[in-house]
């Protein structure tokens, strides 16, 4: 199995329909971990289980809440960034995330995200930290 950083073709028709709203207090986004076993493209259309994270030990199944920051444009690009995330007193290995959205039904992706290989955390914080949300950083960025 695999995982690649990626955009979710599915969810580029959605914003076109209006399927997910980003601004601060609309939709509710999760992040979900995964492990090398997960299957997780631009093809993934909605959260799947195969190959998450197991539950417990400082991981809570279907993941965490993202908190939103309102979308802004850089330069010509429309960007959307969340806070950063960290999983308390955890030991686990994971692979990747999958950011969807927890409040539309059938839970729609929004992008997959390969780590570049496993990442192990041992008894401590894992932290995802997002990128600058700019034109050549933002997780989530249309040109």
């Amino acid at each position: 199995m695999a995982i690649t950083s990626a955009i979710c073709n599915s969810f580029k028709t959605q914003i076109l329909t209006g399927v997910h709203n980003f601004t601060n207090g609309g939709n509710q986004f999760k992040l979900a971990l995964y492990t090398s076993s997960a299957n997780l493209s631009k093809s993934t259309t909605q959260y799947v289980t195969n190959g998450e994270v197991a539950n417990g030990n400082g991981y809570t199944t279907e993941g965490i809440v993202l908190t939103n920051v309102t979308p802004a444009l850089s330069g010509d690009v429309a960007c959307c960034d969340f806070s950063d995330v960290s999983f308390t007193s955890a030991s686990f290995t994971t692979r990747g995330c999958l950011i969807y959205n927890e409040t539309v039904a059938n839970d729609p992706a929004v992008c997959a995200i390969d780590f570049g290989g496993d990442k192990t955390v041992s008894s401590g914080t894992f932290t995802i930290q997002f990128p600058a949300a700019d034109a050549s950083n933002a997780i989530v960025r249309i040109a």
